[in-house]
């Protein structure tokens, strides 16, 4: 690099130039170019950044995710009402006319069981195998299987020769002795028995659910309301079951015991929420009414999104009673119990068990004052804005200037029209 001194022509101080040799120059844009392409190389490499969507908080999701909701659930009662009022006349005329398919346990009949090798064409083999043998009245005929690699033929009561001729004609199937088929005739006493203990379950079951509710809230209006939601619950359940015609077993019973725990449990939820918001409704702003609407839409997305969780096993338990065991055996009796049994529990324990108890709370004395009162001031409150807005729009205004007058008008508790306001004796001396 070469530095040179050069004056200028008025005389001033020289400045100083500095030159380099073009070589050197060459050598520091090429590197200059190598660091910009390295640098283009590495972007090229690195992902691209996405700008984040933003999230729109007006969505049904978003709203769902947040427990985001608005339903007037107790103001629209009277439709939750049609909608269950129809379930369960259709329940009832369902019942009274096609009544219920009892199984062999409630009904009596003969039970056979084969051991064997199961697999997926067993239950098919086997009712082929019956009703090759031609006996009349076998429309109630049952087969079932079991893990142990046994084989439960259900049918009605037959007669010594009916036993003997099905029996032989299993065992032959089977490839067994006779002797070897078990055979086991259940009267309809048995069933009774069943019926009688269920019943006297349910009776006993509603009687300490009524007792610990009513103890638990301090409130007996809520184990009313839970009640009548519980017996909404069994009748729709026990009426799906006629439209269907899916066979009363056992495991029937068992499911809508089960059913019955898990209802209580969602409107056990609901109804503490009531409570949190109605405490001390005196002091509030708001009606009985509007603080169990509150209630009910703050827990709107736990109830649905329990009643899925519990939903999704239960079909699965269905689905494969159905299309794996061809609808014999207890998964499809157990599974669609609970299902129509969740369903309705989440149902009623929002839609109809709170609008039950609201209608009842609101027929106290205490609540319909607290309700008059509001309603008083609410008007009082619709009375000061309307004078203050006359009163506004009254005052003359002069050009070039704005003017703003309010009037401050104070109600007596007795009477409706407005009173003067009271001045101090200092401003009265004054």
């Amino acid at each position: 690099m070469a530095v040179s001194r050069k004056a200028d022509l008025s005389g001033q101080k020289s400045g100083l130039i500095v030159t380099a040799p073009e070589d050197l120059v060459t050598d520091d844009i090429d590197e200059i170019d190598a660091d910009i392409d390295d640098a283009e190389a590495y972007d090229e490499q690195q992902p691209v950044s996405r700008r984040r969507r933003p999230v729109d908080r007006s969505g049904f999701f978003h709203r769902l995710y947040v427990s985001d909701f608005n339903i007037a659930f107790v103001e629209k009662r009277n439709l939750w009402y049609l909608i269950s009022g129809i379930l369960i006349v259709v329940s009832i005329l369902s019942l009274s006319i096609r009544g219920l398919n009892l199984g062999v346990e409630f009904t009596g009949g003969s039970v056979f069981t084969v051991q064997t090798t199961v697999n997926s064409g067993t239950i098919t083999e086997y009712i082929d195998a019956v009703n090759s043998v031609k006996l009349p009245e076998m429309g109630d005929l049952q087969v079932t299987t079991t893990a142990s690699g046994q084989v439960r033929i259900q049918t009605r009561s037959l007669e010594t020769d009916e036993v003997t001729l099905l029996r032989q004609t299993l065992a032959t199937h089977a490839s067994i002795d006779p002797a070897a088929v078990g055979y086991q005739l259940i009267g309809p006493s048995w069933g009774g028995q069943i019926t009688q203990k269920g019943i006297q379950a349910l009776v006993f079951f509603v009687a300490l659910v009524a007792m610990m509710i009513g103890f638990y809230f301090r409130n007996f209006k809520m184990s009313i309301s839970a009640i009548i939601a519980l017996f909404h619950d069994l009748l729709i359940t026990i009426g799906i079951y006629s439209l269907v015609g899916f066979t009363v077993t056992p495991a029937t019973v068992i499911g809508v015991l089960t059913i019955l725990g898990y209802s209580l449990y969602d409107t056990v939820v609901v109804f503490d929420k009531v409570r949190e918001n109605t405490a001390n409704l005196d002091r509030k702003d708001f009606t009985y009414a509007q603080a169990a609407d509150l209630a009910v839409n703050q827990v709107f997305v736990r109830s649905v999104n329990t009643t899925i969780v519990g939903v999704l096993p239960i079909l699965s338990l269905l689905i494969a009673g159905i299309v794996w065991l061809g609808g014999q055996g207890p998964l499809p009796d157990l599974g669609l119990a609970m299902l129509v049994g969740m369903i309705t529990g989440a149902w009623s324990s929002i839609f109809i068990g709170t609008p039950i108890l609201v209608q009842l709370k609101e027929a106290e004395p205490a609540m319909k004052a607290h309700r008059e009162s509001l309603e008083r001031r609410l008007g009082r409150a619709q009375t000061q804005m309307l004078i203050t807005s006359t009163v506004t729009d009254q005052v003359p205004v002069l050009s070039g200037t704005t003017a703003t007058a309010t009037a401050t008008v104070r109600h007596a508790a007795s009477a409706g029209r407005p009173q003067p306001e009271r001045r101090t004796r200092s401003k009265r001396k004054a």
